[in-house]
């Protein structure tokens, strides 16, 4: 039986290749979540009045890919201590976030939270947010699996964000991040 994970971690273009290569992930979906406008547009939501996220959804089993390992993905993706924005993009539509979709996905995200900031990995707090998954809403066509329909444009978005320079600076190399 398969499950959802809903994660924000700034530019959903540099989220979702990270999850879309392992087995027991069906699928990996940008879109928008958390704010209060139904079908919002990436204008609306760029714009940071719709209090939406640019998130991705990941459709996964459990059993083969345990909810744990995508935590650890994510948190290899992110500055987790930057609720402003994430790297070159700033603004409340880019901050990171956890969207739990149950009760263990909760206990689980809030405590691989803790064991992070307990880690000394930063010099600052981890302040991601972990929030109740709501209404999610897919991203245009356009935005789907952006890093295979533009692989030039992606890899030149994402070395130009400083994303890849501070994960290397924070993680091991040989770490899961793309």
């Amino acid at each position: 039986m398969t499950q959802k994970a809903t994660f924000a971690g700034g530019c959903f273009w540099c989220m979702v290749k990270p999850f879309d290569q392992f087995d027991g992930i069906d699928s990996v979906m940008s879109g928008y979540s958390g704010g209060h406008v139904e079908n919002p547009t990436y204008e609306q939501v760029k714009s940071g009045t719709t209090g939406h996220l640019e998130v991705v959804e990941i459709t996964f089993q459990p059993e083969v890919f345990p909810y744990e390992q995508l935590l650890d993905i994510f948190w290899q993706q992110i500055d987790p201590t930057d609720n402003e924005g994430q790297f070159q993009d700033r603004g409340p539509s880019y901050r990171p976030a956890i969207f739990v979709h149950n009760e263990t996905q909760r206990e689980l995200a809030e405590q691989s939270k803790r064991d992070l900031d307990a880690s000394g990995r930063y010099n600052k707090p981890v302040n991601t947010e972990i929030l109740d998954a709501g209404p999610f809403y897919p991203a245009e066509e356009y935005h789907q699996d952006y890093y295979k329909k533009n692989p030039d444009h992606y890899k030149e978005d994402r070395a130009a964000s400083g994303r890849d320079e501070f994960l290397d600076s924070v993680w091991d190399k040989n770490s899961v991040k793309n």
